[in-house]
């Protein structure tokens, strides 16, 4: 039999080999993070008829080279092109992570890991970061317990991002707060009796949200106004009890204030009348009452709503804010020392003391005589020069319109929420409030045309103590580093976990497992279990993108034709080899 017919047959079949590697490879062209391949062949094995000889000086005769005789060809290697990056395919599905770099994927069957470059991925029933195609789990690390927003690089788990626990975000009570912009001294609403008013929203511990509001009021004294809690109202714009709540400290300034009687009233001796019903609607005997015990005053209901009546018929929501209001009077003729009374006072006619000039005894005098007020008219307009008031005085620098302090000492403001033992949601128990500490530095006192921007915030100016409600999760997103994080409609991210990822010294020598997966060998490098960042090779992660198959159509066609002439001219061979023989039998004839 003749030499060249096998070597014909050795090079169909390592030509087939190859035509079956480069039809392989155009199967795949769009096949997900597909890596291609490529056949080399060796030279199978030689017959030696004669071995080398060398040269003899003896004989004066020269060396002879060895006589060998191919007997074909072999497959030497089919090599993967794992190192070439595939073109990018955009998907816009979140979950469809391209890596740039030579790092692969670690997923798990529940029994072994995998590696793969097929970054499509799903999240499954249970909220498992989960392949597409079958459904491995893509594995990664936690964050750290005793650090939510670091990761912890132990052995890789499955990313369960979106487990029960990560649906939420914990609500969490207002801390910190801060007031900042312009007060204007000339802003109608810092001089009027209502003030500027300032809306803080704040949160208890159950993420339930509440509003202080505080009033801001402009004093006689350049550079100071007084700052009040009005009230505290709950999501329904209701107000909370604030019985046990501490603000500030009873306080006095100096504010002119002129009090005129709506001229829907109109007192009728010691009666205030409705001018529309006739109708009395409070009576001095009802202030003198208030006056005498507040408390019992205010426990009967009819008084108490003559005193509503009384407060409203002058402008203001109470009868605790019409008390505050002071009036001065000359209680010393001598020295001109004076003393404060309240404007109900001036309004019963109460009976005050006064020293005459050259130092007589001490006489009782009625408030309103003093004041030049008819005692049978009380319609006429009442000036109020002092006000008490429970809260804190905010000071800015007359000249540079700066924030010098509250009170004089501090920068900030507290509001004592822990104080309140049972917020209106529960009916026992401890606060579920925090004190807030309030922050006025970054306010200023300056021209802004009359109108004043003041405006509270909840948090510090880096948000931290803001407080929230319980957040439910909206999305998630994955950096470039394989960081994953929700965000949550109270505003808040929270990190989720990491995608690791496999790096191996030989990526070449990783084994094929079908399904675009791979696993480790000997000549790979085993995986260690740990897996790293992928950033710490100057890998990173694009998501929104599928790395797609590196395979060269042009290349792959070049090859087919090289590989079917190969093909082509070892067939000739057996055929030739066949003649020769049938020439070789023919002998005989």
């Amino acid at each position: 039999m003749m030499r060249s017919m096998y070597s014909g047959v050795a090079g169909l079949r390592t030509h087939q080999t190859k035509m079956d590697v480069i039809g392989n490879n155009i199967a795949n062209v769009n096949t997900v993070g597909y890596k291609s391949m490529n056949v080399t062949f060796n030279e199978l094995m030689y017959q030696t008829t004669q071995q080398a000889s060398g040269p003899n000086a003896q004989t004066n005769r020269g060396g002879v080279n060895a006589r060998q005789i191919g007997l074909g060809v072999k497959m030497g290697a089919i090599n993967t092109n794992i190192s070439q990056q595939g073109a990018t395919q955009t998907t816009n599905n979140p979950f469809d992570i391209q890596i740039t770099g030579d790092a692969f994927f670690i997923v798990n069957n529940g029994q072994e890991n995998f590696f793969t470059r097929d970054g499509s991925f799903y999240v499954d029933a249970a909220g498992n970061l989960c392949m597409t195609s079958n459904g491995y789990l893509v594995q990664g690390w936690l964050p750290d317990p005793d650090d939510p927003n670091s990761i912890l690089q132990t052995d890789v788990t499955k990313l369960q991002i979106m487990a029960p626990e990560n649906l939420t975000y914990a609500p969490e009570a207002t801390t910190l707060g801060y007031v900042s912009g312009i007060v204007d001294k000339n802003d109608p609403s810092v001089n009027s009796t209502s003030g500027k008013l300032l809306n803080l929203q704040i949160y208890d511990a159950a993420g339930y949200p509440y509003t202080a509001k505080l009033k801001v009021k402009a004093t006689d004294d350049e550079g100071i106004f007084s700052l009040e809690l009005s009230s505290i109202n709950d999501s329904n714009n209701l107000p909370i009890d604030l019985a046990g709540l501490t603000f500030g400290a009873l306080t006095s300034v100096n504010r002119t204030t002129e009090l005129n009687l709506s001229t829907a009233y109109t007192w009728n001796a010691d009666e205030l009348k409705d001018n529309a019903t006739g109708d009395t609607v409070c009576t001095v005997a009802d202030i003198k009452a208030y006056l005498a015990d507040a408390t019992t005053a205010l426990a009967d209901p009819d008084i108490a709503a003559n005193l509503q009546n009384l407060a409203e018929a002058y402008g203001y929501d109470s009868i605790e804010e019409l008390d505050n209001l002071k009036v001065s009077y000359v209680a010393n003729a001598d020295t001109g020392a004076k003393q404060y009374v309240s404007v109900l006072d001036v309004l019963a006619g109460t009976d005050v003391s006064v020293t005459p000039a050259g130092g007589g005894a001490a006489a009782d005098q009625n408030i309103r005589d003093i004041l030049g007020l008819n005692q049978a008219d009380l319609n006429l307009p009442i000036t109020s020069d002092a006000v008490d008031f429970q809260g804190y005085t905010v000071q800015y620098d007359p000249t540079t319109g700066l924030f010098t302090g509250i009170d004089g000492i501090s920068d900030t403001i507290t509001l004592e929420l822990s104080s309140l033992t049972t917020p209106p949601e529960t009916t026992d128990g401890p606060s579920r409030f925090e004190d807030v500490v309030v922050d006025f530095s970054t306010s200023t006192m300056w021209n802004n045309s009359g109108t004043s921007t003041l405006n509270a915030t909840n948090g510090d100016v880096e948000g931290l103590g803001s407080g929230r409600k319980r957040g439910l999760m909206i999305g998630i997103s994955i950096d470039t580093s394989g960081m994953i994080y929700g965000t949550y409609d109270n505003g808040m991210t929270k990190l989720l976990g990491q995608i690791a990822v496999a790096e191996f010294a030989n990526a070449s020598g990783l084994q094929k497992e079908g399904d675009n997966l791979y696993s480790d060998t000997l000549n790979s490098g085993e995986f260690n279990g740990i897996g790293v960042d992928i950033t710490a090779n100057g890998g990173y992660m694009n998501t929104g993108v599928l790395e797609m198959s590196n395979v060269d159509l042009s290349q792959e066609f070049t090859e087919m034709i090289t590989t079917q002439r190969g093909f082509q001219a070892n067939s000739r061979i057996i055929t030739v080899s066949d003649t020769l023989l049938e020439e070789l039998v023919n002998l005989k004839r």
